[in-house]
C-alpha cells in the first residue's frame, strides 16, 4: 500500500512545495506584524515580476515533464553532462559505449545462433559444409556453459592440405568477432622455441617482454588461438600447452604470472594421416562417434602426440576437394593472385579451360597437391603478362587458354570496346 503511494506523492510534490511556500509567507508576515494593507501593498509592488516568474515556472514545468517522459531512455543510456546534469561515472572515466558493446557481445555469444554461424562459414569455406555445421553446434553448446575450468574448446582440424582448415579458423574468429592469435608451429620445432610463445626465464635474453602467446592472451583473453600444423611442434612446446588445456592457464616464464585460457578457443590444424582420415570420413559419415574413435586411432598410429589427442574436445575431418568445389577454390585463389598484382578480374574473366587444367593436375597428383599449389603454377605462366598489363594501365583483366593449352592475359578496357592482348 505504501509503495503505491510513493509515485503519487512524487507527482504531488510541486503542489506540496507551493502550499509550504504560502504557509511560510503567512508565518513570516505574522512574525513581522505586517498589516493586511501592508501585505497588499507588497503584493502590488511585486506585480511587475509576476509575468516573468510565471514564464520561468512554466518553462521549468515543461522541462520536468520532458525529463520524466524520457526517464526510461536516460536510465538505459546513463546521464550525460549537460550544464548541470551529473555525468555518469562510466562516461567520465571510460568509454561507456565500448563497454556496453562488449557486454552485448558476451550476451550474443552466450546465446550463439548456431544456424547463422554455420551458414556464414559455409558461404566462405568451400566444400566443408558438414564441418561448418558441426563446429557451429559445438560452439553454441560450449559457450552456453557457465562454469569452465579449461578453454571454451580445443579442436583439431585434420585433412589434406589446401582444404580450408586454416581459413575456417580465421573465419571463426572473424564471424564471432574475436581476436585471432595465429602461430605457425613449423617454426616451433626446437626446444628453445617455447620461449617465443611462453616467454624467457629471468636472466635470459628476451625476459623483459612477454611471450607471444602469453602476452596475446593477457591482452585478448577471448582470442581464437590457431596452431597451424601442430604435429611439427617440439615435445617441450606440447608440454607447455598441456597446462593451458588441463588447468585453464599458462604461465609467463619471465614473471611467473598465470594467464587464464578459460575464455580462449584453441584450433589446431594437421596434415598428418590424410589418406586414412579421408577413408574414415567417407565410410563413417553418418556415425560421428565411431568416426571420432577411429580418427583418434589413425592419428595415434601416424605418430601424433597421444597427450594432445587425449585433450582434444573434437576432431573435424576435412575432405579432399573434388569437382566443382576444387574449381571454386582455384577460382578464388586465382582472383587473389591477380589482385596481388594490383589488378581485378573481369566478371566471368577466368576461362573455364584454366580451371579445368587445375582440376586435371589435381587429379593426376592425387591428394598430395592442393589447389593453392596448382594456382602457383598458373602464376608462373601468367605473372609476366600481368606485370605488362599493369604497366599498360590495365585495371581489369581476363585469363584465357589458347589452343595449345597455354594461358594468356587479356586486358579489358573500361568501355569494353576493345581488348589488348598481352602474351607471355
Amino acid at each position: 500500500m505504501f509503495k503505491s503511494l510513493v509515485p503519487m506523492l512524487n507527482r504531488a510534490m510541486p503542489l506540496m512545495m507551493a502550499a509550504f511556500l504560502i504557509l511560510a509567507v503567512i508565518q513570516v508576515a505574522v512574525m513581522l506584524h505586517l498589516s493586511l494593507n501592508g501585505l497588499w501593498a507588497a503584493i502590488e509592488w511585486g506585480r511587475r515580476f509576476y509575468l516573468p516568474l510565471a514564464g520561468i515556472s512554466a518553462l521549468l514545468a515543461v522541462t520536468g515533464l520532458a525529463y520524466e517522459t524520457s526517464a526510461e531512455k536516460l536510465a538505459r543510456r546513463g546521464l550525460r553532462r549537460r550544464k548541470g546534469l551529473i555525468m555518469d561515472v562510466l562516461s567520465r572515466l571510460t568509454n561507456r559505449g565500448a563497454l556496453e558493446e562488449l557486454m552485448a557481445r558476451e550476451q550474443r555469444e552466450t546465446v550463439l545462433d548456431a544456424d547463422e554461424l554455420a551458414a556464414s562459414l559455409r558461404a566462405r569455406v568451400i566444400g566443408q559444409d558438414q564441418v561448418c555445421e558441426d563446429i557451429a553446434q559445438q560452439m553454441r553448446r560450449r559457450l552456453a556453459l557457465q562454469v569452465r575450468g579449461k578453454p571454451v574448446g580445443i579442436f583439431l582440424l585434420a585433412g589434406p592440405p589446401g582444404t580450408g582448415k586454416t581459413y575456417l579458423a580465421k573465419q571463426m574468429a572473424k564471424q564471432m568477432e574475436r581476436p585471432l592469435l595465429h602461430f605457425d608451429m613449423t617454426q616451433m620445432s626446437s626446444a628453445h622455441a617455447a620461449t617465443q610463445l611462453f616467454g624467457s626465464p629471468k636472466g635470459y635474453v628476451g625476459s623483459d617482454t612477454f611471450g607471444k602467446l602469453t602476452g596475446g592472451l593477457k591482452d585478448h583473453p577471448d582470442a581464437v588461438v590457431l596452431l597451424d600444423e601442430i604435429e611439427k611442434a617440439h615435445p617441450d612446446v606440447f608440454k607447455k600447452f598441456l597446462t593451458a588445456w588441463n588447468d585453464g592457464h599458462v604461465t609467463e616464464a619471465s614473471t611467473g604470472e598465470q594467464v587464464s585460457t578459460t575464455r580462449a578457443i584453441f584450433m589446431l590444424t594437421s596434415n598428418i594421416a590424410t589418406e586414412a582420415l579421408t577413408e574414415i570420413a567417407d565410410r563413417l559419415a553418418n556415425e560421428p562417434e565411431k568416426m571420432r574413435a577411429e580418427s583418434v586411432e589413425a592419428l595415434r598410429k601416424s605418430g601424433f602426440a597421444p597427450e594432445v589427442l587425449n585433450r582434444l574436445d573434437r576432431i573435424f575431418i576435412f575432405r579432399a576437394l573434388r569437382g566443382l568445389d576444387l574449381a571454386r577454390v582455384a577460382a578464388l585463389e586465382i582472383e587473389a593472385m591477380i589482385e596481388g598484382y594490383g589488378l581485378h578480374v573481369e566478371t566471368g574473366g577466368i576461362d573455364a579451360g584454366v580451371l579445368f587444367q587445375v582440376m586435371v593436375k589435381q587429379k593426376n597428383l592425387g591428394t598430395g597437391a592442393s589447389a593453392r599449389d596448382l594456382v602457383r603454377s598458373i602464376e608462373d605462366m601468367v605473372s609476366e603478362s600481368l606485370i605488362v598489363a599493369r604497366q599498360q594501365g590495365a585495371k581489369r583483366v581476363r585469363l584465357v587458354t589458347q589452343d595449345d593449352g597455354t594461358v594468356i592475359t587479356e586486358i579489358a578496357s573500361d568501355s569494353e570496346a576493345q581488348l589488348g592482348r598481352v602474351s607471355h
